[in-house]
């Protein structure tokens, strides 16, 4: 049998280093968040869980650890059978559950009998989740940021997906916390990752970046939605350069309604989330653009947010936060096309190139 433990400091270096991550746990745990990469083998899957949990509470512990023996082992055959069959000898896993103990022990016991190496992460994802959250102000602090600033409706987005497709490193907290950031921010049938699992695609996205050129990220406050940035991520960015996007404000209001198309399309939707900002407005100011919204007048609403909402205060509010705001790099955008945004993207980067040429 060839079975060696490995502690989560050490796992979190050499996740590339294995044939396959897998996870021991239960499907809802492994939504809840998981090692990158990892695929889920329920040992238990959680109607079994409860099963057990039940028989362990209301007969005895011996008794629920006949049924569970008999269902994990029933769970390993058909793991093995699936996806083990087609492995060579030469395949090396790394094994975890929540606390490295009899879950993923059970698998690893018989997948090292087999001849397998088999790896299992000490202390399994309750110590890898504490070894992450150790790490990740090492992974903010070797890399250094420029921040894309402007207000809403500018482009901020776009111009991060535009300066990817020209090959820089982006850093989209919003794609990876599912939400635009904004008190209307939701997407519809789109859930955001719990706060492990945010905290977790953060930290993966680090990781992977070249200390040697910089990361493109958006001007965020501390939270994206429900999410909260890591505080040493939000320090990091609070003090790097800034760019600054202008768009006139006719484009940055045609620009929302296609980001937005869903406002358009599900009136209802619009007012729900309208309703969300009557402590800042109050009620006549909301029930009046509600009644707009009804009225088919959306880009009508859209354009007084902007107005009387979101830039108010905009950049009183970045100057504060971002201390290196009014050094800004300019970048003008004549409208709100990709042929646009692609112009400006080169553009940041040959700057980039320039200033470093220089340095």
């Amino acid at each position: 049998m060839s079975v060696q433990g490995i502690t989560a400091a050490d796992a979190l270096q050499r996740l590339h280093g294995f044939d396959a991550v897998i996870d021991a746990r239960s499907e809802s745990e492994y939504a809840l968040d998981h090692l990158p990469g990892a695929v889920n083998w329920p040992s238990l899957d959680d109607d079994e869980r409860a099963r057990v949990g039940t028989l362990y509470q209301q007969a005895s512990p011996f008794e629920a650890r006949k049924l569970g023996a008999a269902l994990v082992a029933r769970n390993i055959a058909a793991h093995i059978e699936r996806a083990v069959m087609d492995q060579p000898r030469s395949w090396q896993p790394l094994l975890y559950c929540w606390r490295g103990g009899q879950r993923s022990g059970a698998l690893a016991l018989v997948l090292g009998q087999i001849g397998f190496r088999v790896t299992l992460v000490e202390g399994g994802y309750k110590a890898f989740r504490a070894a992450l959250r150790a790490d990740l102000p090492r992974q903010v602090a070797r890399l250094h940021y420029r921040v894309v600033c402007g207000p809403t409706g500018s482009g901020k987005t776009r111009l991060l997906h535009a300066l990817a497709a020209a090959g820089a490193q982006v850093l989209d907290l919003e794609a990876l916390a599912s939400h635009r950031a904004s008190v209307l921010g939701l997407i519809p049938g789109q859930p955001q990752p719990s706060q492990k699992r945010f905290e977790t695609l953060v930290w993966q996205a680090l990781r992977d970046f070249d200390a040697a050129r910089p990361v493109y990220v958006e001007a965020e406050s501390k939270k994206v939605g429900n999410r909260t940035l890591p505080d040493a991520l939000v320090e990091a960015m609070r003090a790097s350069p800034c760019l600054r996007i202008e768009l006139s404000d006719d484009e940055r209001v045609a620009l929302l309604l296609e980001d937005y198309p869903f406002f358009v399309s599900d009136p209802e939707f619009f007012c729900q989330r309208l309703d969300t900002l009557v402590a800042l407005r109050g009620h006549a100011v909301i029930d009046d653009w509600k009644a707009k919204v009804a009225a088919g007048q959306t880009e009508t609403v859209v354009r007084e947010l902007l107005a009387r909402h979101y830039d108010p205060g905009y950049a009183a509010s970045t100057r504060r936060n971002f201390s290196r705001f009014d050094q800004a790099l300019p970048v003008p955008l004549a409208d709100r096309s990709q042929p646009a945004l692609a112009r400006a993207a080169v553009a940041i980067l040959q700057s980039e190139s320039e200033a470093a040429a220089a340095a």
